[in-house]
Formats: C-alpha cells, sequence, structure tokens
C-alpha cells in the first residue's frame, strides 16, 4: 500500500494505492481539508470506488449463466491494491486486473482502471472498465465520496445540500439495504435541503433518473464550499443514520442495490451496465473547491 500526492498552485490531493482512494484534497492557501478523514466512529473509509456492484445484491446474491455468485456491499475493488499505471506533474492513473480470487465472486475478465486530474480548484475523477472477454459482461460503478462537513449544533442547522435547477426531488426509499418500491418528492427551500437528523432517518437517498448534474454542500449561512458535477443517470446521498456524522456523501453512480422485489438475473439487475467483448466504459466526474 501507498500514498502518492499530487498538487497545483492551489490545492493538493492524496490518493492511497488500496482502492485507489482518494483520501484528501486540501486548500494549499488556507490548509482547510474537504474530505471526511475516515475515522471509524463514525464510518471508516473516505471515497472508496464501487465495483462491480453498487449496493447491494438481494440476499447478498446473482445469478448468471445457471451459476450463483456471492459479493459484499459495493464490491471488492475498494479493499484491493491497484497498480500505479502513470503519474504525471497534474495527473494520476491506477489500474486493477481480475484475477483467480475476483472470478470466484465475479465471472468476468475486466481491467478497472481510477484516474485524478488536477485543473485549478478541481479535481477530475475518472473511471475506465474494459471487458477483457470474448463476451459481454456486465457491471455497476460508483463513487462514494465523503466530505468534510459542520455537525449540528443543538438542534442548529450548519449544512445543506443544493441541488442546482430543483424545487423537489424524487427520492427512492431504502429498505433493509435494498430499493424499496416507495418513491418519495422532497421539495427544496430556494433549491436547498437541510441537512438534518430526519433526512437521513431511513438510510441513503437514492435519486435516480438524472434529475441533476450540480450537488453543492453550503454551511449554515447558505455559502457554497463544495461541488460535485456529473454526468451519472443517479446519484446517492448519505451520511450515518443518527449519528451527527460530521460529513455528507455526494455519491454519482451507474448501478444501485436490487430491489426488494427484484428476481432475475444478473443481466436483469436495474441500472446496470453492459460491455460487449472489447467494448471499454468511460466517465468522469468534478470536485470543486
Amino acid at each position: 500500500m501507498s500514498l502518492f500526492m499530487l498538487e497545483n498552485k492551489a490545492i493538493q490531493i492524496k490518493v492511497e494505492s488500496k482502492g485507489a482512494e482518494l483520501l484528501s484534497v486540501k486548500d494549499k492557501q488556507t490548509g482547510r481539508e474537504y474530505m471526511w478523514c475516515g475515522d471509524a466512529a463514525f464510518w471508516g473509509r473516505t471515497s472508496p470506488v464501487l465495483f462491480p456492484v453498487v449496493g447491494a445484491y438481494k440476499d447478498k446474491e446473482c445469478r448468471y449463466m445457471g451459476q450463483t455468485y456471492s459479493l459484499p456491499q459495493h464490491g471488492f475493488a475498494r479493499d484491493m491494491e491497484f497498480a500505479l499505471q502513470e503519474k504525471t506533474d497534474s495527473c494520476i492513473w491506477f489500474s486493477l486486473t481480475d484475477d483467480e480470487t475476483t472470478r470466484k465472486n465475479y465471472p468476468f475478465a475486466f481491467v478497472l482502471e481510477i484516474g485524478y486530474e488536477l485543473q485549478e480548484r478541481e479535481v477530475r475523477v475518472m473511471w475506465r472498465v474494459r471487458n477483457t472477454n470474448e463476451s459481454e459482461m456486465y457491471f455497476s460503478i460508483g463513487g462514494h465520496p465523503a466530505f468534510a462537513a459542520e455537525q449540528r449544533r443543538e438542534d442548529k442547522i450548519t449544512c445543506y445540500i443544493a441541488l442546482k435547477g430543483l424545487v423537489a426531488v424524487k427520492v427512492r426509499r431504502l429498505e433493509n439495504g435494498l430499493a424499496s418500491d416507495t418513491v418519495v418528492e422532497i421539495p427544496l427551500e430556494d433549491g436547498v435541503l437541510a441537512v438534518t437528523e430526519e433526512l437521513f432517518a431511513d438510510d441513503a437517498l437514492v435519486i435516480e433518473n438524472s434529475q441533476t448534474g450540480e450537488v453543492a454542500l453550503l454551511d449554515e449561512e447558505k455559502k457554497p464550499y463544495l461541488t460535485v458535477k456529473f454526468d451519472a443517470p443517479l446519484f446517492g446521498l448519505w451520511t450515518p443514520p443518527g449519528k451527527n456524522a460530521p460529513f455528507i456523501c455526494i455519491e454519482p453512480w451507474y448501478g444501485r442495490c436490487d430491489s426488494t422485489s427484484f428476481a432475475g438475473s444478473l443481466q436483469e439487475r436495474e441500472w446496470g451496465n453492459t460491455l460487449r467483448a472489447g467494448e471499454k466504459f468511460e466517465s468522469t466526474y468534478a470536485i470543486c473547491v
């Protein structure tokens, strides 16, 4: 496991080879840290990449070509050692290739590449998935970055979430870690959600159908201090229920957990992705500070 650093005139980032995980985004002038520190008392990770599944399989199992496979929630990539592929002054790439261990629970050959690039006060997070099979492969991929936020003080709201272009947001609720059939519409006040204990009482908010591609965190005076921009078809918002944790996750996803009623095969998973033999999937999102 190795730690790598990139910096420009404005910001500095640190990335760990385990999981190719972004651990730090720091303002060089003020010293402000924008990422969550990974304190296990609240949540022991900072920004894991979720692959080859986002969320969980129903009953922790999936079926493919007459076989049953099991994966932990959010897959295995976040816990594996990535190889350094390339590093320049402004960009770094890591790669993970399938092996005997991964194929026991995920029956596909692949190369997963994760990159980070600095552009002034922006960190571009880049994903590439290569299908090295002679047939189709099925996968999901997503981000789970946790950003520092003020804890509530005596029930005072100290953090808000802005959803660009929306006056209300449709949210799919979770039920025991799976997507329920319940979709609720939450109205926004001046385009923002107040981060209260009740907002995440039922776990993460799952927001589908490309409702927005820009989400910002605001301080207690409703001044934005961090924005995530993405093209993903769905995303999650999360902080641990009932802990008053000092972070908020903004999670661009290409895939999600199974629904409570799902009974299909791997090929039929909702929001899943398909690559033909030799094809490549590419996606990018940006963290702007």
